[in-house]
Parts: structure tokens; sequence; C-alpha cells
């Protein structure tokens, strides 16, 4: 699917125009509009039909044998808290610890250390049910608490191991995982800082809705079960959480052996949702008292708006994976390796316009440390700087998240926004933070 340097990008820029006009102006569905741009962009750039319903169905495969069942687990498990009042009583509690002006702060904290070993898209989908009740609770646009621990997770996801961008990259340009660690809380850091609750204050602190509708509660019209209390909801919430940070830390420090693939085993996003949604069932059946038929009831209702949620996110996934299969990424790389610029910049604006280009920040990671690793090698850089320039290329492969992006559509669908206010809070928050973590590694360049 290659042709000219500058056709490539035309065509994607092009098609990424597209998706926001289909979706924007035209008001079409965004399953039906990502799927639509996807095959003829795919058509555009010359390729087989049948290569391009190939791409499509890849794209969708793989990303829905994740998410999906993550996106039903999560829906399940939020439906029961929230019926059974859970949520509530944690959104409460945190008002009443922290207030209403510092719980982005908290937030943040949160998404940092939740994110650190969990994956952006499940730490997302598991804390999603009690920003929805922070909001209505506070009486405030949910993107006041959602921006804060979307920039903590984030950060975190693009900058530190285990996260699978990060590693290929140290692995690629043989970066030190230690050094990695330290400049990637430093530099991540301050990007959530300003990224969330900074921007949250200055952007979306207005009282009220504004312009944006009460968040959709994942279980609205379902029936009630009675209160399961503060401790139990909190305790269900934290159990995946705990659970998969065993699994990262079992993955990193244990020998093989039984115990550790046991460990492995329960600590999976689907084992992990799978527990914690069993020992709330049965707290519910066998400590609240609630019948079967009642908690039946609020799991299938629970999942009826993760349906849409998956096709959206399935949808953007094909969209991307026509990006990816077009040879996007190799004619940006061919594009900006034109320009004299240092390694440090040089990493940050390939990964950057790969990640605008097609979407995924893997990819884009991947990408600019294959083309800097000669790079680094001929320039003899010290470790220290070698970890900056991993920061640098993690920083780029942050920012300008849009309709490419398969976290673009899950923020959107679960946080219950129009695409226009996605762009607002969510793009924004993602180029902030990508553009103060280049600007501390290029500030600490100067004394390593």
């Amino acid at each position: 699917m290659m042709g000219e340097p500058w056709t490539t990008l035309l065509i994607v820029a092009a098609s990424i125009a597209a998706v926001i006009v289909l979706v924007l102006r035209v008001k079409l569905q965004p399953f039906l509009a990502l799927l639509l741009v996807a095959l003829v962009t795919g058509l555009a750039f010359g390729a087989d039909p049948q290569a391009v319903i190939a791409a499509v169905r890849k794209g969708t495969g793989e990303a829905l044998g994740f998410v999906a069942v993550v996106i039903g687990l999560g829906a399940i498990l939020g439906g029961l808290l929230e019926a059974s009042g859970g949520v509530n009583a944690i959104a409460h509690r945190l008002l009443d610890a922290f207030g209403e002006r510092r719980i982005p702060w908290a937030l943040t904290v949160v998404g940092i250390i939740v994110g650190i070993p969990l994956f952006f898209d499940v730490a997302f989908i598991i804390l999603a049910p009690l920003l929805t009740t922070l909001a209505v609770r506070a009486q405030r646009r949910i993107t006041y608490f959602a921006i804060p621990l979307l920039a903590g997770l984030m950060v975190m996801h693009a900058l530190l191991p285990p996260h699978p961008g990060p590693v290929a990259v140290a692995e690629l340009i043989g970066t030190d995982y230690g050094l990695l660690a330290f400049y990637g809380l430093v530099c991540g850091i301050p990007a959530a800082i300003l990224a969330g609750p900074v921007f949250a204050r200055f952007a979306h602190s207005a009282p009220g809705w504004g312009d944006q509708s009460p968040p959709p509660m994942l279980d609205q019209g379902a029936p009630q079960t009675a209160p399961i209390g503060f401790w139990p909801a909190l305790v269900a919430m934290l159990v995946p959480l705990a659970l998969i940070l065993l699994a990262a830390v079992a993955g990193q420090f244990m020998a093989d052996g039984p115990a550790k693939a046991t460990l492995q085993f329960i600590g999976h996003p689907f084992t992990a949702l799978i527990l914690a949604t069993l020992s709330v069932t049965a707290w519910l059946r066998f400590r609240v008292h609630a019948p079967l038929e009642t908690i039946s009831s609020i799991m299938t209702r629970a999942l009826e708006p993760a349906g849409l949620m998956v096709l959206v996110v399935g949808a953007g996934a094909a969209y991307k994976e026509v990006l990816i299969e077009s040879g996007a990424g190799q004619q940006v790389t061919v594009a900006v390796a034109s320009a004299q610029v240092s390694v440090l910049v040089f990493a940050f604006l390939l990964a950057a316009f790969v990640r605008i280009a097609q979407g995924s920040a893997t990819v884009a990671m991947v990408t600019a440390a294959g083309l800097a690793a000669p790079l680094i090698s001929a320039a003899a850089l010290s470790p220290s700087r070698i970890a900056l320039v991993t920061i640098a290329i993690g920083a780029g492969a942050s920012i300008a998240s849009h309709v490419n992006d398969t976290g673009f559509w899950l923020v959107k669908q679960y946080l219950g926004l129009t695409e226009a206010q996605t762009f607002r809070s969510w793009t924004l928050c993602a180029t902030i933070a990508g553009a103060t973590v280049f600007a501390m590694a290029a500030l600490l360049w100067n004394f390593v």
C-alpha cells in the first residue's frame, strides 16, 4: 500500500478530516463513520480490496479480543457497585475527606500510582464509575474529575515499564531500565500535574454541567439493592487493581514456576475482574440478601451501554490498522529524517508525527526508536541521554490523541462526551502532557 511520501501523508490527512467532518458535521454514528473511512482510505492507498477487508478484520479482532472482555466485565462490576450504592459511598467519602477542590489532585495521585502497573484502558474502565458518581454528586462536568485521572494514567503508560511501548523502545536503543524509571517519574509527574488538575482547574472547573450533559450511569434505570457499604465497595474496586499489580511484580521478580504462573493467571485483567465481580455478587447475595433475579437484571442492564462502547472502539482500531498497513508511519519517518535536528528533537517529532498519522502510540514509539537507534549509536550518547531520548519518544507518542486512536473513543464513550468535547478535554490533556514531558527532557538534556 506504499506510495509517494507526500501522497501518503495527504491521504492520511484527508482521512482524518473525513472522520471529523462525518462525525461532527454530518452527525454520522462514529461506528459507521470509522468503518466507512477505514475502507475508503485503504482503497485510496491502492490496496487490493481483500487486503483492506483483512486489515479491518485484523484491527477490530485484535482490539476487541482484549478490550471487549475488559469493557464487559468492567461494566458488570461498575453496574453492581452503582446499583448497590457502593460507588456512591466511595464518592461521598472522597468528597468529605478531601473536599471538592482537592479531589482532582487526589485523582492525579491515584492515576500515577495505578498507572505504573496497569494498562491505561484497564485502569480507566475500572475507575470510570467512580468518576461518574463524583460528577453527579458534586454537580460538576465529569471532565473536571476525569482529566486528572487520565493524565496520570496516560503519562505512566507512555513512559514507564512494564508498559509495552517504553519496554520496546528500551530494548531497541539500549536504555537502562533504572534510568528510564527515574527520568520517567521526574518528567512524568510534572506533566501529569500540568495536564491534569491544573488544566482541569482552568478549563473545566465551572460549576454545573456547562455544555455537557450529566454523565451516563452504567446501570441507569436498573433495580437497586440494599446499600453495600463503603469498605466492601472499596475492596471490590481495589481487588482487580491489586491482583493485576501482584501479577506484574511476579512477572518481574519471581523465578519461573507454578507460583509465578498462578499469580500471573489470577492477575490477568480477565481473571482479576471476574474474581472482583464474583466477590461483589456473593456479598450482595449472602450479606445484603439481594435476590438473584435483581442481581442478574443489574448485570444485564449494565452490559447494554457496553455494547456500543465495544463497537466504536473496534471500529477505531480497524481505522488505525488500515493506516498502519498503509505504510504511513514509514513515510512520515522519511519526511522527518530529511530535517537536520538533534537526536532528542528528532525522536520526539518522529514519534509525534507517526502518532498523529496512524493513532497507535506503541507503533509510533517503535518506529521512532528503530530510526533513532543508529543515530544514538553514532552520537555515543551517555546512558542518561539515551534514557531521555526514550522519554522524548514517549512524549511524542502521547500527543494529539484523536479520531484514529482507540483511546479517544474509549474516553468519549465512557464519559458520555460529544466528539467536540472529547477534543477539548482529552485531546488537549494528552497534548499538554506530551509537550510538558518533552520540555522536561529537553531541560534535563543540558545537565546529563
